[in-house]
C-alpha cells in the first residue's frame, strides 16, 4: 500500500511492489541515465531500496566497478559507514521474514520500506483513565450547535462552498492546509487555520499532513467539541440538491422529525459480502470507487428486501448526480474525451440499508454522521488520499455492527460538475488491489473485547498487521479515541452479535429499481421492466448459483469488463482466464491448452456451486435456450455434428492430434486411469482408437466435481492438451449416452469465409452456441452484444 514515509514521501508497502517516490511513480519511468539512479539511491539509502540483476554484485549495481582490489578497497574505506549501514538492515530485513513469515506471499515482501517494518507493530496503550477534558479558550469557544458541516479549504473559497454556508440550521466547519490563502473567509463559517488548529491542542494534529484534506480529523473533533449530534462530512466542490440536507437524509433519528416508516435493506445472500447500491438507483452499468473490480459485472438489481426499523442509520451515504464518486478506471473506460460525465440517479427510490456481513463503499464527499458513529469519522494518514476515505468506510462499517448500527444508502443529495480532472489510477491502485480482500478480512474479523474503544483498537491494530494501512494509524487511532474523550464524546455501549448465524427474515418488500438511460455511455436506454425483466429473472434462477469460466485471449483491456458486465448478471461468479494475469482486472493466468489443469482449484472455491460452465471468449453463449437443459448431467458438444472425431493410433498424416507424441500421451493416461475410470472408457472407446474433440465449451455439474478434479489432475502430469484429454475425461466419468443430449446440439461453427465476410450475417439467436467469433476490440464485442439483444433485449443496458 502506499504509506507515508518520515521524508514525507510515498513509499509502496505489503505488496511487493518496487519502493520509490511518488515522483518517480506517477511518471511511471526509470531514470534516464546511470548516473542520476546513483544518485538517488545515495540520496535515499536506506529508505529506498533496489534489486540486483544477474551476478553483478549490490556495489556495482550503485554504480561503482571495481576493476582492481585496491580501487575498490579505497572505495570501501571512503565509504565504509555506507557500507555498514546496508550489510545491517540486509541482514535485519532477512532475519524480520524469518521471522515473521507466516505463509503468506506478503509476509516475504515486507523489506519495503525497512525504515517501518523492522520492529514489530507496538500495540498503543489507551490509558483513558488519566485523559482530562479539553477546554477551547479560542475565538470560537462560543460557537455551539449541533449541526455540523466540516470540508477541507486547501484553496480560495469555491461557490459550492459558499452554498453549503447558506445551508438554514447548520453550521459551516472550513479547516485549512498549508496552502490555504490566509485571508479565507465565508460569511458565517468557522475557518481553522493551521496556527489555530494547533492550539487547539488534539493529540491526532501531530499525525496529519500539512495539505490535505485528511486535516478533515481536526474538524470533527472541533464540531463535537463545540456541541454537534451530526456532522455532514461534506468536499468543498458538491452543492446540495434544493439547499437542504433535510429533504433527503435521515437528519433527526428522534422524535416527531424522524423518519417512522421501514428502511428496505438488502436480503442476506449466501456469500455475498458486499453490493454496488448504485444498481438499486438506476444505475446497472456503473459503479463506485472502492468497489472490488470482480463485482462490476453483479448488475442484476436486488427485487426483494427485508425491511428493518430505522433509528440505527448513524452512517448515511448520499449519492451524487452529474459526476458520481466513480474511480480512475470508469472515468477513464466510460466516456469521450471531450464529453463531461453527466449522470442520473433515481431520486424516488427508497434509501437501502445494509444488513450485517455486507459492505459497500463510503466515501467522504457526501455522507452524514450521527453521534452514535462519530468514533468512524477518523481519515487514516498512511493510505493515498483516494484510498484513505474508502479504507476508512469499511472499517466503520464493520465496527457498526458491534453497536447495531448500520450504513444506509440514499437517493442522490449533491450534484458534482465534472471539471475533467480524472484520478490517477496509481492513487488508487491499492483498492483495485486489496479492497476485495479487505472486505473478506473484516467480514471474518471477531473480538472478544468488551468495550467499544478496546474493539476499535484491536482491529487497527489488526488491519495494520494484515497491510491494509501504516503501524503510524494505529497510533493516529489511539490518540484519536483519547481527543473523543477529552472533547466530551462518549462511547455507545456494544449489542450481541452473531455474524457465524445471521438469520434472514421470511417477510420481503418487494422494489424494482428502474434501469435509468445509460447516456454516459452514447447509448439510449430503451427496454422496459416488462416481459423481458420477468424473461431475465427466470434465467437468472436458472444460471445463479452456478459458475462460468472464461477464458479470454490477450490483450484483455477492452474486453474483460464488458464480458463481465455481461455474464454476471447471470452467473454466480465470473472467473476469467487468459495467458497473462491481470490483477486490476481480476484475471487469472492459465496455459490455454490445458486450462482443465486450472478447474480443480476453481472447484474449490465455489463449493456450494451447482455446476461450471467453462467456455472461451470466441462462443457466443445463446443462455435464453439452455435454460431448459439438465443442470445434474455432463454438457459437450457431443452432439454437435463434426465436433467429436474418432481417430486410430495406426493414423498418420499433417493433423496435430496423430503426431505420435500426442497419441503417447493418450495411452500413457488410459494406463494410468483408476479401474472404475477405465471400465467406464472402454463402454465407449476401443484399445486402438481416442477421440479429440474441440474443448471451446463444456459444463461440469456439482456431482462429478469430485471426478473431474481427479482426472484433470492425472491428465496434467502427463501434459496432455485439453481437446484430447477432456474427450476422454468425459467418457471416463461416465457414458455419452447419458450425457445431457439437448445442451448444445443446436450448434452452428462458422467457416473461415463466414467469419471473414460478416458473423452477424450468420448469427440467428435460435442456435445454441455460435462460434468462433472473437471480439479482438471494443467495437466488435459491442457488435456481438448488439446481435445477443435479439434474443435477451435487455442487453441493451449495457452495450457501451
Amino acid at each position: 500500500m502506499l504509506v507515508q514515509q518520515a521524508n514525507g514521501k510515498a513509499a509502496w508497502v505489503g505488496n511487493g511492489s518496487r519502493n520509490v517516490s511518488a515522483e518517480e511513480e506517477a511518471a511511471g519511468a526509470e531514470r534516464d541515465s546511470e548516473e542520476e539512479q546513483q544518485q538517488e539511491v545515495l540520496q535515499s539509502f536506506p529508505l529506498h531500496r533496489r534489486h540486483t540483476n544477474g551476478s553483478s554484485s549490490g556495489l556495482e549495481h550503485l554504480g561503482y566497478r571495481s576493476s582492481t582490489g585496491s580501487s575498490f578497497c579505497g572505495y570501501l574505506m571512503h565509504n565504509l559507514p555506507k557500507v555498514v549501514i546496508i550489510a545491517f538492515i540486509f541482514l535485519s530485513a532477512v532475519i524480520l521474514i524469518f521471522a515473521r513469515n507466516r505463509g503468506e506471499t506478503s509476509a516475504l515482501l515486507c523489506m519495503e520500506s525497512v525504515s517501518e517494518q523492522l520492529e514489530q507493530i507496538p500495540y498503543p496503550d489507551l490509558d483513558l483513565k488519566h485523559v482530562s477534558p479539553r477546554v477551547d479558550s479560542g475565538r470560537y469557544s462560543g460557537r455551539k450547535t449541533d449541526k455540523w458541516i466540516v470540508v477541507a479549504a486547501l484553496g480560495q473559497p469555491t461557490s459550492e462552498i459558499l452554498e453549503l454556508g447558506r445551508i438554514p440550521g447548520w453550521q459551516l466547519l472550513a479547516v485549512g492546509g498549508s496552502e490555504t490563502p490566509s485571508d479565507w473567509k465565508v460569511a458565517g463559517a468557522v475557518f481553522l487555520s493551521l496556527e489555530q488548529q494547533a492550539v487547539l491542542g488534539y493529540q491526532i494534529n501531530s499525525y496529519l499532513p500539512y495539505n490535505s484534506y485528511l486535516r478533515k480529523n481536526i474538524g470533527y473533533l472541533f464540531a463535537i467539541q463545540h456541541g454537534a449530534t451530526k456532522i455532514y462530512d461534506a468536499d468543498e466542490k458538491v452543492k446540495v440538491l434544493g439547499g437542504d440536507l433535510n429533504r433527503v437524509f435521515d437528519v433527526e433519528l428522534r422524535g416527531q422529525k424522524s423518519r417512522h416508516d421501514p428502511l428496505l435493506q438488502y436480503r442476506s445472500l449466501e456469500n455475498r459480502t458486499v453490493v454496488n447500491p448504485f444498481v438499486h438507483f438506476g444505475q446497472r452499468s456503473v459503479w463506485p470507487r472502492g468497489l472490488p473490480l470482480e463485482v462490476v459485472p453483479q448488475i442484476t438489481p436486488d427485487v426483494s428486501y427485508t425491511e428493518v426499523l430505522p433509528g440505527q442509520q448513524f452512517i448515511q451515504q448520499g449519492l451524487a448526480n452529474g459526476l458520481p464518486d466513480v474511480d480512475s478506471i470508469f472515468y477513464s473506460t466510460r466516456k469521450a474525451e471531450d464529453v463531461a460525465i453527466d449522470i442520473e440517479f433515481d431520486t424516488l427510490a427508497p434509501p437501502v440499508a445494509l444488513p450485517q456481513g455486507t459492505m459497500a463503499p463510503c466515501n467522504a464527499l457526501n455522507t452524514l454522521f450521527q453521534s452514535p458513529g462519530f468514533w468512524g469519522l477518523l481519515l487514516p494518514v498512511s493510505l493515498t488520499p483516494k484510498s484513505a476515505d474508502i479504507v476508512r468506510g469499511y472499517w466503520a462499517q464493520r465496527i457498526l455492527w458491534e453497536i447495531g448500527g448500520m450504513l444506509v444508502f440514499y437517493p442522490p443529495t449533491v450534484k458534482r460538475v465534472d471539471v475533467a480532472q480524472p484520478s490517477s489510477f496509481l492513487e488508487e491502485k491499492d483498492l483495485h488491489r486489496e479492497s476485495a480482500r479487505l472486505i473478506k478480512f473484516l467480514v471474518n474479523w471477531r473480538s472478544q473485547n468488551s468495550t467499544l474503544f478496546d474493539k476499535i483498537l484491536h482491529l487497527s491494530y489488526e488491519m495494520a498487521e494484515a497491510g491494509f494501512w501504516g503501524a503510524q494509524d494505529v497510533e493516529l487511532m489511539a490518540a484519536w479515541l483519547k481527543d473523543l474523550l477529552s472533547v466530551g464524546w462518549r462511547q455507545p455501549q456494544l449489542v450481541d452479535l452473531n455474524l457465524d448465524n445471521v438469520t434472514v427474515p421470511l417477510e420481503h418488500k418487494q422494489f424494482v429499481p428502474k434501469a435509468y438511460p445509460s447516456v454516459h455511455l452514447g447509448v439510449e436506454d430503451t427496454t422496459t421492466m416488462g416481459i423481458e425483466f420477468s424473461e431475465f429473472l427466470k434465467w437468472r434462477q436458472y444460471y445463479g448459483n452456478m459458475v462460468l469460466v472464461l477464458e479470454c485471449s490477450y490483450p484483455l483491456n477492452h474486453t474483460v469488463l464488458p464480458w463481465r458486465l455481461l455474464y454476471g448478471r447471470l452467473f454466480k461468479h465470473v472467473v476469467v482466464l487468459s495467458q497473462e494475469k491481470e490483477v486490476a482486472l481480476g484475471v487469472e493466468a492459465s496455459d490455454l491448452w490445458m486450462s482443465y489443469n486450472l478447474l480443480p482449484s476453481i472447484f474449490e472455491r465455489y463449493p456450494t456451486a451447482e455446476g461450471f460452465l467453462i467456455m472461451k471468449e470466441g462462443v457466443i453463449f445463446n443462455y435464453w435456450h439452455l435454460a431448459s437443459a439438465n443442470k445434474t448431467l455432463l454438457w459437450s458438444l457431443h452432439a454437435a455434428n463434426g465436433t467429436w472425431q474418432v481417430a486410430s493410433f495406426n493414423d498418420e498424416g499433417s493433423a496435430w492430434y496423430l503426431e505420435k507424441g500426442y497419441k503417447n500421451g493418450v495411452k500413457k493416461l488410459l494406463s494410468q486411469l483408476p479401474v472404475e475410470y477405465r471400465t467406464n472408457y472402454r463402454e465407449v472407446m476401443d484399445d486402438g482408437h481416442f477421440t479429440v474433440s474441440t474443448s471451446d465449451v463444456y459444463y461440469v455439474p456439482a456431482r462429478y466435481i469430485d471426478d473431474f478434479s481427479a482426472l484433470a489432475r492425472l491428465a496434467g502430469k502427463v501434459k496432455l492438451h485439453q481437446d484430447l484429454a477432456l474427450p476422454l475425461l468425459f467418457m471416463a466419468m461416465d457414458n455419452p449416452h447419458n450425457f445431457d443430449g439437448y445442451a448444445f446440439s443446436k450448434t452452428r461453427i462458422l467457416l473461415d469465409s463466414d467469419v471473414k465476410e460478416d458473423p452477424a450475417l450468420i448469427y440467428t439467436p435460435n442456435w445454441h452456441i455460435i462460434y468462433p467469433w472473437v471480439a479482438s476490440s471494443e467495437p466488435e464485442l459491442y457488435r456481438i452484444i448488439k446481435a445477443m439483444s435479439a434474443g435477451d433485449p435487455t442487453l441493451s443496458e449495457i452495450l457501451e
